[in-house]
Order: structure tokens, then C-alpha cells, then sequence
């Protein structure tokens, strides 16, 4: 869509949001009044629907005690289960190969540890310099305990400009030497989506397993896992997909995988039908279930099916039209008003290329952040210079991103970022 349809008024914002045919799903969430939230890249708003769901759970623990395993609303025994198939629209793959469990990192921990396979001169895994330092914590630990050197075994492609990288660079890096490749989905800074497509295409070319850490993506983009042949993925639920602090993870394995058995194992990877036999010989289960490790942690994992029941309704293709549109508009205004004041628009501004977050640098960052946080708009720091902008199409307003542009403008024309430290918080 065209940037000729925007313009920098307000009547523009609210024509916008009256157009809007997802404006519905915004009553669906609890918005501090008086408040602009720009931060669901970091941590999603709750929904009354992933409250309810929570409090679905709780009830049959109330009620059912420890029959709730296979009784009530939601029989705990399947729930990652049938998570998994609620989630596999969102990326592409089918049911049984997505499974809800543990966190991001100890996803990456479970993945490595299955697919890294040293053999000959193939020892090194490959990922980037740009990435969630997490992963590369799981990397090098993995390496050790496979008795590598991660100065020399853990190859991180360099960015051409601090900001992006280039696919052509890690094609490049795929050498014979690489056994197993680890990249972002989308940038957690720049919020570059990387071609997932080609990647895999060319990482298969070479006989090198490959998958993806989708933390910023899932939710905010479609995935065509299967389709493109991606080995594994991992992801967090509580960024776009509002399943709230802490909550369980997700893990992606395609099916050709499914006869290897997990690098970590737990009682919970279990074959369902064996579960309970208390052998000391494991039958994993034959789908992505195998990948769990201990019992699910239910309170955590409960508001997830509420906030993917509003997935279902939204339909992700809808969603990721308005968040592009959402972004492009918010670009527009950047342009429009605060070309004098330093700002330097960091993520890509194709929209292929660009996830559900606005990039903005400025030397002034951190207290550009707090400024905006005493002005009742919550942004996100990314140090040293990186102000992240999230527009999320359910909850997002055209008229939020118009009032926060402004707020920006007024918080430099006032000189009002000078009142505060350029410094971090502790939870920047």
C-alpha cells in the first residue's frame, strides 16, 4: 500500500483506525488508561480471553485436584499437545510437529544438543553477531560439552553496518566446515526479517541442518516452515503472542526428524500410551511431543490457548497486513516530523524485509525512553542508541502512533529528555 494514502494530520490517524477491520480486537485487551503501549515486541498486553483461559485452569486444579491431568475444560495430559496445533497455522507446519514446552533458551539447548553432530571437519555451528545473546550463551555451552573451542568452532557472521545482515554473507559462511546453523527469524534490534526461504534452500545445498529462532516473529509474520524445509525453530510466547511473562515456549521439528531421538530426554517425551509405565527405557513419543523434558508447567502455559484463540479469529494474513501498514504510517510521520532532531530510522524500511517493530537511533536514546515512559508511552531501549517501536496490529491504534510521533516531537522541541540520565534502567 501506497505511503500517498497517509497524511500527517489527525484526521488522517482516525480515518485510518476507521477503516480498520480489525479495530475490534483491541476491547479484547487491558489497556492502562492514559497510556500508549508500543512494547509487545518485549512482552504483550493481556487479553481478557488468556485471563479466562488462566482461570479455566486454575478452576479445574480447584475442582478436579489431580484428576485435572485427564478431566475438565482443558485435561492437562494433552495441553502442550494441543497448543502445538493451535500454534502450527502461525508457522506453517502441521500439527504434531509443534509442541508447547520449556523456554527459548532451553528449546535452543534441546535442538543443539540433538542436531549438532560433529563428524570429520564438520564441527562448527554458524550463527551471527547481531543475534539475542542467549542463543549464543546455548551455543558455546553446547560446544564445550561436545569438547570444542567456541573461539574456533562458533563462526558469527559480521553485519556490513551494525544493523542488518546480509543473506549473502551467511551464505557465504556455510562452508564445509559447519555442521549446524542457528539464525534469527527477525532481528531483535532492527527488526530485519531475514529470507527463511532462501537460507534453508542454500544451507540444504551443503548438507547443513538449519532453523531459526523466531522470538520476533511468531505472531507478527507468517512462516512456511514445511514448505520451506526448515529443520527446527524455536520461539517465546509472550512478545506478540500475549501469553504473558515467563510463559512456556514453543518448539518446531519437521517431521523427517522425528526418528531421531531428543539430545536431552525427559519422562515427558514419552510416548502417551507409555508415560505412566515407569520403565527405565525411554519410548519417545513419535511427533515433536518427544522433545519435551519435565511436566508442563501449567499456570504458565494456561493463557496461552485464550491468546490463541484470537489468533484463530484474526487470522495471521490480516494481522500482518495492518502491522506493515501500521509501520509504514508510523515512518511517514517519522519523516514528517522529526527530520531535525537526529533521528535515524535503523530498520529496514522495505516491507518484505521488516518485522513488527520500528528501529529508531539517536544518541539520546535512553533518555529519549524515559521521556516517553513519563509521557505515558511505553517504548523499549535497546542500548546503546535503539528506541523499539512496536505497533501491534491488536491492540494498536493508527491514532496511538499519531499521539506518540507527537509526543516525541514536543519531548525534543521541550528539550524534556534533558531532565533525565542517559543511562539504562535495570530492565531496559
Amino acid at each position: 500500500m501506497s505511503d500517498q494514502i497517509f497524511d500527517p494530520s489527525y484526521e488522517c490517524a482516525l480515518r485510518l483506525d476507521k477503516q480498520d477491520e480489525l479495530s475490534s480486537f483491541r476491547d479484547e485487551f487491558y489497556i492502562k488508561e492514559g497510556t500508549i503501549y508500543l512494547d509487545g515486541n518485549s512482552l504483550g498486553l493481556l487479553s481478557r480471553r488468556a485471563e479466562k483461559s488462566l482461570l479455566d485452569v486454575l478452576e479445574s486444579w480447584k475442582q478436579f485436584g489431580i484428576n485435572g491431568w485427564m478431566e475438565g475444560k482443558y485435561p492437562w495430559f494433552y495441553l502442550s499437545e494441543r497448543l502445538g496445533k493451535m500454534t502450527a497455522p502461525l508457522i506453517g507446519a502441521l500439527p504434531e510437529e509443534v509442541i508447547v514446552t520449556g523456554s527459548t533458551t532451553v528449546n535452543i539447548h534441546q535442538v543443539v544438543a540433538t542436531f549438532y553432530e560433529p563428524k570429520g571437519k564438520r564441527t562448527k555451528i554458524l550463527a551471527d553477531e547481531l543475534t539475542f545473546p542467549t542463543d549464543i550463551y546455548a551455543l558455546q555451552s553446547q560446544l564445550k560439552l561436545k569438547g570444542y573451542d567456541p573461539e574456533e568452532h562458533l563462526v558469527r557472521v559480521k553485519s556490513r553496518d551494525g544493523r542488518i545482515l546480509e543473506e549473502e554473507d551467511m551464505i557465504s559462511a556455510m562452508t564445509d566446515e559447519i555442521a549446524l546453523i542457528l539464525l534469527p527469524s527477525v532481528l531483535y534490534r532492527s527488526g530485519q526479517i531475514l529470507d527463511m526461504k532462501r537460507l534453508t534452500e542454500e544451507a540444504h545445498k551443503r548438507h547443513i541442518l538449519i532453523g531459526f529462532d523466531c522470538c520476533h516473529s511468531i505472531g507478527s509474520i507468517p512462516h512456511a516452515f514445511d514448505e520451506w524445509g526448515v529443520d527446527f525453530a524455536v520461539w517465546c510466547n509472550y512478545k506478540y503472542l500475549n501469553a504473558g511473562p515467563g510463559s512456556v515456549a514453543g518448539l518446531y521439528i519437521n517431521k523427517k526428524h522425528f526418528n531421531r531421538t531428543p539430545g536431552l530426554t525427559g519422562w515427558f517425551g514419552s510416548r502417551k500410551d507409555k508415560q505412566f509405565d515407569m520403565e527405565h527405557t525411554l519410548t519417545p513419543a513419535e511427533n515433536a511431543g518427544a522433545f519435551q523434558l519435565g511436566t508442563p508447567h501449567l499456570l504458565s502455559i494456561a493463557p496461552l490457548i485464550g491468546s490463541l484463540e484470537i489468533f484463530a479469529d484474526a487470522g495471521i494474513d490480516r494481522l500482518r497486513q495492518k502491522s506493515l501498514q501500521l509501520t509504514r504510517y508510523m515512518m511517514f510521520l517519522i519523516s514528517h516530523e522529526l527530520g531535525k532532531y537526529g533521528f535515524t530510522v535503523g530498520n529496514p524500511l522495505e516491507d518484505h524485509r521488516r518485522g513488527g517493530h520500528i528501529f529508531l537511533e539517536h544518541e539520546e536514546a535512553a533518555r529519549i525512553c524515559k521521556a516517553l515512559k513519563a509521557n505515558g508511552v511505553i517504548p523499549d531501549f535497546r542500548a546503546p542508541n535503539g528506541i523499539r517501536l512496536a505497533p501491534v496490529p491488536l491492540y494498536n491504534t493508527y491514532e496511538d502512533v499519531w499521539n506518540a510521533v507527537r509526543i516525541i516531537r514536543e519531548i525534543m522541541e521541550t528539550d524534556q529528555y534533558k531532565k533525565f540520565e542517559n543511562t539504562r534502567d535495570v530492565v531496559a
